[in-house]
């Protein structure tokens, strides 16, 4: 990952920087390393977060389906 860094503006760069690495998630990943998590935890995170994202489509195929 690379940020130009123009007219020596080091803190404009920076916020560039730390908007991509949001982006990517990588903040997550680093909070997520922190601690060992289990195999079963792993899943059972990953299974709920699988519901979610299920469940939310589903919400956006009624409002959408609902409208016509």
């Amino acid at each position: 990952m690379q940020v130009i860094v123009r007219d020596n503006n080091v803190d404009q760069a920076l916020r560039a920087l730390k908007k991509k690495l949001q982006r990517e998630g990588v903040y997550r990943e680093m909070k997520m390393r922190r601690f060992y998590e289990k195999p079963s935890e792993k899943k059972a995170r990953e299974t709920a977060a699988a519901v979610r994202r299920a469940r939310k489509l589903d919400r956006k195929r009624m409002e959408r389906d609902g409208a016509l």
